[in-house]
Order: C-alpha cells, then sequence, then structure tokens
C-alpha cells in the first residue's frame, strides 16, 4: 500500500504540472510608440485675435510667430513657446513699466484656455514680491474662419 501510495502522488504531481507545461509563453511588450508632434505645436495656430478676460476685457492681436500687441498700458505679448496645449510667454507694458510671464493651458481645439500670469520685473525691481493672477482666454473667430455667417 506504501508503494502504490508513492505511485499515486507521482502520478498526481505530473497531472498537475502538465498543464504548466503546456502554456504558451509569455508574449513580448510592443515596443513603445514615439508620439508625433501635435500638429499645434506650430506656433501659427494661435495667430488672430483672442480675448483676454481678468476683470476687464482687452483684445490681443497674435501674429504666426505668436505675438503681438494689446492696448492696455501699452501691452506686448510674447509667445516663447507651445508644447501640446500648454503655450508659454512673457507680457510688457511700457506705459506702466512692467514685464512678466505667462502659462495658458488651452483647450483641446485650441479656442479657449485658462491661463495664470506673473511678474519678473516692476521698474527697477527685478524681483517683485508682487503676486501675479489667472485670466481666461477666447478665440475671436472671424466670420472667414468659422464658416459662420455674421448676423447684423
Amino acid at each position: 500500500m506504501c508503494r502504490s501510495f508513492y505511485t499515486l502522488i507521482l502520478i498526481a504531481g505530473a497531472l498537475v504540472s502538465t498543464p504548466a507545461c503546456t502554456q504558451t509563453p509569455l508574449q513580448r511588450l510592443p515596443e513603445p510608440v514615439v508620439a508625433t508632434p501635435n500638429q499645434f505645436d506650430d506656433l501659427s495656430a494661435l495667430a488672430g485675435e483672442w480675448e483676454y478676460e481678468d476683470g476687464a476685457v482687452v483684445m490681443l492681436r497674435l501674429d504666426e510667430q505668436g505675438n503681438g500687441t494689446y492696448a492696455w498700458k501699452d501691452g506686448r505679448f510674447k509667445t516663447l513657446g507651445l508644447s501640446g496645449s500648454t503655450w508659454h510667454g512673457m507680457w510688457y507694458q511700457e506705459e506702466n513699466d512692467r514685464e512678466g510671464g505667462f502659462t495658458i493651458e488651452l483647450s483641446p481645439d485650441f479656442s479657449e484656455g485658462e491661463g495664470r500670469w506673473w511678474y519678473t520685473r516692476i521698474g527697477q525691481d527685478r524681483t517683485p514680491s508682487q503676486k501675479g493672477g489667472t485670466f481666461h482666454m477666447t478665440r475671436i473667430l472671424s466670420q472667414a474662419r468659422s464658416g459662420a455667417l455674421a448676423i447684423q
């Protein structure tokens, strides 16, 4: 009986280990996909008219490089970069001798965005302690761009 008990254990062990031997080997993971640059990494996607809202509304007119002017305090807007939907740049105001930076997170269709601005200089002070703020940007679609008819 002892001998048949050991034989039974050996057979059971062989049966239990058999499915493990017949399983398919692990498959290799696919190679990582390298993303292609976003079509909007081209700064010309920023060209046109925008409304800047921070309490009041200020109109910005930007060129093909995302640079432009605005009427408040003889302001200038300079784009430093666009990575995916994140827009970085600088602003300058000649009339009150101030400048600073900004970051905007744009919507997927680049029609609007939420931004944050800060000071980098106020007059001769290159380390100002004054805080910046937040703002909202909205693209103003021209009649030709939107394909819509203007209602007068």
